[in-house]
């Protein structure tokens, strides 16, 4: 039988673990089917886009202060 809890969309922090796993190339395939069967795809998209770019601004800062302190 179908489990009820299988037949929800997924929560805000299913969705995030979801892209960070994808981003990291480690989604499990539990995850990944239940995100294409009761996911939106818009939710996905918009999350990936926004953890890419904190993802960028985390790697800029990290430079920034790596260099900051090299020239010290």
């Amino acid at each position: 039988m179908d489990d009820p809890a299988q037949q929800k969309p997924p929560t805000f922090w299913q969705m995030l673990h979801s892209v960070i796993a994808a981003a990291f190339g480690v989604q499990s395939a539990k995850n990944r089917a239940r995100d294409f069967t009761h996911g939106k795809p818009g939710h996905f998209i918009a999350l990936g886009v926004l953890f890419t770019l904190l993802f960028v601004l985390v790697l800029i800062g990290v430079v920034k202060v790596i260099l900051h302190l090299a020239v010290a």
